[in-house]
């Protein structure tokens, strides 16, 4: 073994990991006779592959379970009894009563997609804010938000009577419990002490010490005790808010006590929930006593802000078998805050909040690993694994803190020089322990695993493995789970594409650089994922790259025409980030010869102290994903090998190129398949005005158009804002309009406008280049409201669209039932609605209704971010018939007929709960594609049901029969 060879590994073992399970098979059969298969570990050497050799008893469980060779047939026979038992049946919980359930309902999706397989049985459960337990289908899981069905839960879920009794069903019915529910009851030991009397076994820490971690001020505490370095923090508790104590504090630790600055947040909240920035006493009081009075929580840490200071985050893994403890930390992030305008550096966006967290935006940027000194990252490493043990923690927990360089003043709670955190470089501070992450598809665990080698399934399936180890009854399932998913990330090293005889090639292009680049990212993402558990599929992702000079003197005409692009071609862990500016960044940093280097080696470390506790485990198959390193080509070039290698493309690109008939006009002039409608429908669909005029015919069919007015951003700003505004509304016959980009989406710039006032706050946003409107800056309440950056040059003003208000309602008369209130006065809702199939025969799925939480236009996060925005799938029937349902289904085929859709598309419109009328509003051909699209939901509501896999599969499959 000692003479193996790094190129070895690269060509034999590569090929072995990294392409597929039936070329597993062969190339282990082709090397078993001559070596012990190794765990592919890139860049280390040929001694240290030596010692993560995989064992031959390992590598005979592989091949047993993948071959049907005479030489195991003994073996095959002997174990035929126990096929039965070789399903694991899980049970998946979500929900909870704290404001993450919509964050833990995403977890849920991305859990249940990547885990669920032959070899695993998943039964999913959601726990309302009332406590109440039902067992949900795999569809309600694909919901946006549990508000989508929680007013009709006890018609289409089993309830449970109590607690007591959803214990005892789990421990009848499933072997363990993976819980994901984020906050309240799902970290703080509620369902962990549920399942413990019950003797349901579960992933996860146990109930106490949930309780200890959870709680910001006890773990505080306790970090202290156990001699770590600690951020000096005040305990406000519900009605004791001691001015004279708190300011003593802020004295005490050098702050002005009108100024000095602060974080104040709830104490058993988790995830940035209530999190915010005060100034002085009487701020941080008013801010403490707002999250009391708010529900929020009773305790409220104030805590010096950390000036100068980086934050951090880290996934720790445990790696050993039975009640033996091997906690590993993965590569860390940085979280770097961004701020591009003088307006955020105050208040909430100081901080890493809740909405930079889970909302892709500019504002926030990931490095993984930490641009820190090695030093540094070397004891963040140990720092969090010390605490895992020290606090008791179990399977895997994500762990935030801060690092202040040396050159940062910062006293501590103790002076004790000799505290764990302190470094030459500075000092690390840990904050707040996560007992479960999130688990979205980019989360930081999914991020930091995939550097270290694990892809999304095999992760979470090694977690649920630990976990199995626990409990005897449970370890021998250990072996019988597969780790790896069904389909291996293929290597792309090199430079080469993948070879494997009989399957299609899928390029999924996403990105550009329109305001809706950050939401096609996640669409990109999305459909990526899915498509490449399919094992007749080899699925690339691509980044289509903004050109350098988008901000400043490109060429029009040359950016419009894709001569100037180019194309990014990602690796597996590229992919996972939350912008594509982060994206394009990592790709650079990737490349950098000096970076690349120092991730390689921080990472073969990471891989080699997973080895040392998973060696240990028979069930352990290896890591699954290479580090390859991404490629940048021409669009021209990008699309000359989409022609070689016979691919199909899968436009996720919004808005721009991607859905103005620019890229499509590329591809069919190549001859190369693609998703979605043409380029003469593209074209129209993307111009609001050409796509009302197409329609204009049709009234007498019930389909009706929104008058529009077409303004250049140019003539708006030097026009009189009182004279346009007087214009506007004479023109189009209304006292309110509605604002939006001509050629953009995504409910960017969008806004409703209801005086002269809120159209001189408009254009103000565009002549200033603000990349947001703050909430509340109209005369009418509204939600943040994102600009396109740059701002539009060609902008429509139409009628704004009355409708009754729905509101969805936690409690009833009963005080528990959920349900809906709509008073139907003008009749008309706001449906989305997709269709999909080929050109000239258009079907129409269900339509849904949307609900508006906040203001009268659908936000950027109730339309993209999961776990917010309300959609009703298909529209209850006390507010829309099934006759005029049906008669709105066939209307909206005639709208896709007549624009000559196919593929797939979207269309927005109000919708007459009466008759069933149609007044369009917009048709997008390249629509959102995230895990919570509607689209989604819609396809579910079809006989049979179609799931995310099928429906995506269904979208690829028709690119190839389409007709140009």
């Amino acid at each position: 073994m000692a003479l193996l060879s790094r190129a070895f590994v690269a060509h034999g073992y590569r090929s072995t990991l990294f392409n597929g399970r039936k070329n597993v098979t062969r190339e282990s059969e082709t090397h078993f006779a001559h070596a012990k298969p190794i765990v592919y570990t890139p860049n280390l050497s040929a001694s240290k592959l030596a010692l993560y050799n995989l064992s031959y008893k390992r590598y005979y469980r592989i091949r047993i379970s993948r071959a049907t060779t005479e030489v195991f047939q003994d073996r095959i026979i002997e174990d035929k009894e126990k096929e039965k038992s070789r399903i694991l049946r899980v049970g998946l919980i979500c929900g909870g009563p704290s404001a993450e359930r919509g964050i833990s309902l995403n977890s849920a999706r991305s859990v249940l997609d990547h885990i669920q397989g032959d070899d695993l049985l998943v039964s999913c459960y959601y726990i309302d804010c009332n406590l109440n337990a039902y067992a949900i289908s795999f569809a309600q899981v694909y919901s946006n938000t549990p508000a989508d069905f929680d007013f009709k839960l006890e018609s289409l879920a089993k309830g449970f009577q109590s607690l007591s009794e959803f214990a005892e069903h789990l421990a009848a019915t499933v072997d363990i419990v993976f819980p994901v529910i984020h906050g309240r009851f799902g970290e703080d030991g509620g369902i962990q002490e549920l399942l413990e009397k019950a003797n349901v076994p579960f992933v996860g820490t146990a109930s106490n010490e949930c309780c200890q971690a959870f709680d910001k001020y006890d773990a505080s505490l306790e970090l202290n005790r156990q001699g770590f370095v600690t951020i000096p923090s005040f305990l406000v508790q519900g009605s004791c808010l001691n001015k004279s104590e708190l300011s003593n504090w802020f004295e005490s630790n050098q702050l002005d006590c009108c100024s000095g600055k602060v974080v104040v947040k709830p104490a058993r909240a988790g995830s940035s929930i209530g999190v915010t920035v005060a100034y002085g006493v009487d701020d941080a009081l008013k801010k403490a006593n707002d999250i009391i009075l708010e529900g929020i929580d009773h305790k409220v840490l104030v805590e010096v802000f950390l000036e100068g200071g980086s934050e951090f985050t880290a996934i720790v893994l445990d790696v050993g078998f039975g009640v033996d403890c091997h906690p590993v930390v993965l590569l860390p992030t940085e979280v770097e805050l961004q701020f591009h305008d003088s307006a955020n550096v105050r208040e909430n966006d100081a901080i890493f909040n809740y909405r930079r967290k889970y909302l892709p935006t500019q504002q926030v940027a990931y490095h993984t690993p930490p641009r820190f000194p090695t030093d540094v990252i070397a004891c963040i490493r140990e720092g969090a694994s010390l605490l895992f043990q020290r606090l008791g923690l179990r399977d895997f927990a994500r762990i935030d803190g801060w690092f202040l360089p040396s050159s940062v003043q910062f006293s501590s709670s103790t002076e004790n020089r000799k505290m764990f955190g302190r470094t030459k470089s500075g000092s690390i501070i840990f904050t707040d322990i996560n007992l479960i992450s999130g688990m979205e598809q980019t989360s930081f665990l999914f991020q930091q695993a995939s550097k270290v080698g694990f892809s999304h399934s095999n992760i979470l399936r090694t977690i649920i493995q630990r976990a199995c180890s626990r409990f005897p009854h449970l370890a021998s399932c250990c072996n019988l789970i597969n780790t790896w998913p069904r389909r291996l990330e293929s290597s792309q090293h090199g430079g080469a594409l993948p070879e494997r005889k009989g399957t299609q090639k899928v390029f999924v292009i996403f990105g550009g650089e329109t305001s809706e680049r950050q939401v096609s990212l996640m669409s990109g993402t999305n459909v990526w994922l899915n498509l490449q558990t399919f094992d007749d599929l080899e699925v690339t992702p691509c980044l289509l790259a903004p050109t350098n000079e988008y901000f400043s003197n490109v060429d029009h005409n040359k950016e419009k025409s894709g001569s100037s692009r180019t194309v990014w071609s990602l690796p597996y862990s590229l992919v996972l980030r939350h912008t594509t500016e982060e994206v394009l960044a990592a790709c650079i940093e990737a490349i950098e010869p000096a970076r690349a280097a120092l991730t390689s080696i921080l990472r073969d470390q990471v891989m080699i102290d997973i080895m040392e506790g998973l060696n240990k485990n028979n069930w352990f198959m290896g890591f699954d994903i290479a580090n390859d390193l991404p490629r940048k080509i021409s669009l021209e070039q990008w699309i000359k090998l989409a022609k070689d290698v016979q691919a199909t493309v899968f436009i996720a690109v919004h808005g721009g190129i991607g859905e103005d008939g620019t890229l499509q006009s590329m591809l069919e002039a190549e001859g190369i398949p693609y998703t979605g409608p043409g380029v003469m429908a593209s074209r129209t669909c993307m111009d609001k005005v050409a796509t009302s005029l197409s329609l204009g015919h049709l009234a007498s069919f019930g389909i009706l158009t929104i008058p529009k007015d077409l303004w250049n951003k140019e003539d708006l700003l030097n026009a009189s804002i009182h004279e346009t505004w007087h214009g506007l509304t004479m023109k189009l016959h209304c006292q309110t309009l509605c604002v939006k980009p001509a050629q953009d989406g995504c409910s960017t710039g969008v806004a409703r406008l209801c005086c002269a006032g809120d159209l001189a706050v408009y254009a103000n946003a565009l002549k200033k280049c603000l990349i947001q409107i703050p909430s509340n800056s109209l005369s009418k309440a509204h939600g943040v409201i994102e600009m396109p950056s740059p701002p539009p040059e060609l902008l429509i003003f139409e009628p704004f669209i009355e409708t009754d208000e729905i509101i969805v309602s936690s409690k009833s008369t009963n005080g528990n039932a959920h349900h809906l209130i709509w008073e139907g006065r003008s009749r008309w809702v706001e449906v989305t609605v997709g269709v999909m199939g080929k050109r000239g025969a258009m079907h129409s799925l269900t339509p849904s209704i949307t609900v508006k939480e906040t203001g009268d236009i659908l936000s950027l996060e109730e339309k993209f971010q999961g776990g917010t925005g309300i959609n009703l799938t298909p529209p209850p029937l006390s507010i829309i018939s099934k006759e005029a349902l049906e008669r709105c289904k066939q209307r909206i085929e005639i709208i896709a007929n007549t624009l000559g859709l196919e593929g797939f598309s979207r269309i927005d419109a109000f919708v007459n709960a009466d008759t069933g009328e149609v007044l369009v509003i917009e048709v997008n051909t390249v629509p959102g594609m995230t895990p919570s699209t509607v689209l989604i939901h819609q396809a579910l509501a079809e006989q049979p049901p179609m799931y995310p896999q099928q429906f995506f599969r269904t979208m690829l499959d028709l690119a190839s029969g389409r007709v140009n």
